[in-house]
């Protein structure tokens, strides 16, 4: 049995320069900061924001983050990936890297920067195991928080035009009478639908 503890969830946003209409056939990939130990954003969740923009818009192309990086190496691998807007006009003085860029048809970026960690825990439970059978008995909780910023940039001005922000936090559970039941809290999909929609908000021209 799997149940669903409490979330709490706020969502920011700060816009510069939204599209009147969507992006059109353009398209947009979201990359995950990964320069630093304390950068290192989950592909995963990457990932996860990508599929619930192409979701509920079906007419924004997202690349994939392997595809693109690969399409383009080695400019976007960690060690060299732009850091600024003004770090990305000059690699695009580069013809190889422009070309590549025109075939894509990329209009945007999305830098996603954070993680989700586990912030507490506390077990008392304990398992057995013998020839008549055997169970777990006790209490486990735990608790996760989820911080995480998108930043857009536009490759046409070659700027950064927008962020949206997200923080949820979570505590989850599992109690055992022979049987654990987790309790889990979605901390990580409510951050990526937190931020999914902001971003819709930004692309899309239906929301």
């Amino acid at each position: 049995m799997l149940l669903s503890g409490c979330v709490t969830a706020t969502v920011d946003e700060m816009v510069f320069n939204e599209p009147t209409a969507g992006i059109g056939n353009s398209t947009v990939v979201i990359l995950g900061r990964r320069q630093a130990s304390d950068q290192d954003t989950e592909l995963s969740f990457v990932e996860c924001v990508g599929k619930h923009i192409s979701s509920r818009d079906k007419s924004i192309i997202v690349l994939g983050e392997l595809d693109f990086i690969d399409a383009l190496y080695p400019w976007f691998e960690p060690r060299t990936a732009p850091l600024r807007p003004t770090a990305l006009k000059k690699l695009m003085q580069r013809r190889p890297v422009a070309q590549k860029m025109a075939e894509l048809n990329t209009e945007y970026m999305i830098w996603i920067n954070g993680n989700t960690e586990r912030t507490h825990s506390m077990s008392s439970m304990s398992c057995t195991l013998s020839p008549a059978g055997g169970g777990c008995f006790g209490f486990s909780h735990w608790s996760d928080e989820s911080n995480y910023e998108a930043v857009i940039w536009n490759f046409t001005d070659m700027a950064e035009v927008g962020r949206v922000s997200t923080n949820a936090s979570g505590q989850s559970y599992m109690p055992a009478i022979f049987i654990p039941i987790p309790i889990i809290a979605p901390v990580k999909g409510t951050a990526c639908n937190g931020i999914g929609d902001q971003l819709l908000k930004f692309l899309s021209a239906h929301y």
